[in-house]
């Protein structure tokens, strides 16, 4: 059966956005007396939400008010977004070459950044529809925004791939039924996406990829 339907997610797939994040981070934070923290730091905890993000760094200090920071997060990546996010390598080439497919995006970053992001990059034209964070009631490792993704554009769950880079993708996927396509040139290390159907190291190689899963008949 072929594959109709190609699912992105954003940061750490079709986009380097850590420094900027970091950058972000730090701000929202430097008021408070933490950090600076390091890229490494930060994109060990990215995927989730910033929010879940912001939690996991201040969980120690409860007199911290997570919606202050998070505001003062917001403020400043807004008007930072891309002064450092770019796409990987080849991103564009790409989604030039699958123009013949139905495209998504899915992301843990707020819908109205994401839409930002790639629009900023000359990107968002390629998709036809984006989905963040605040998209649907329940966010990736649910299937619930995948399943939307899928009811939107009328296309079955055996017709389509999810391409991430974090078990969270996979995950998603899975639950969903669709196939799971992780790189490994993101922000998680290759032993963290081993339940992947599939797993490359370069987004050029989806194309062929693509091709050859049509013609098993997956």
């Amino acid at each position: 059966m072929a594959i109709k339907l190609i699912i992105f997610d954003l940061d750490g797939t079709l986009v380097d956005s850590r420094i900027d994040i970091t950058n972000a981070i730090n701000y929202a934070l430097k008021d408070y007396g933490l950090g600076p923290y390091t890229v490494e730091e930060i994109t060990s905890l990215v995927g989730r939400g910033i929010t879940r993000l912001i939690e996991d760094l201040i969980r120690p200090y409860p007199e911290i008010p997570v919606n202050n920071v998070i505001e003062r997060f917001l403020h400043h990546y807004e008007r930072h977004l891309l002064d450092n996010t770019g796409p990987y390598p080849s991103v564009k080439e790409v989604l030039e070459e699958l123009r013949e497919y139905k495209k998504a995006v899915i992301s843990n970053k707020r819908q109205y950044l994401s839409k930002k992001t790639l629009e900023g990059l000359g990107l968002l034209k390629y998709f036809d529809i984006v989905l963040g964070s605040d998209s649907t009631p329940q966010k990736k490792p649910s299937p619930v925004p995948v399943l939307m993704v899928l009811e939107k554009l009328n296309i079955p769950a055996s017709q389509a791939v999810i391409v991430g880079d974090s078990d969270l993708d996979i995950k998603a996927g899975r639950a969903a039924g669709v196939i799971t396509v992780a790189v490994s040139y993101g922000y998680r290390p290759r032993q963290m996406l081993s339940e992947a159907d599939c797993i490359i190291d370069d987004i050029k190689e989806l194309p062929p990829l693509l091709k050859k899963l049509t013609e098993r008949g997956v």
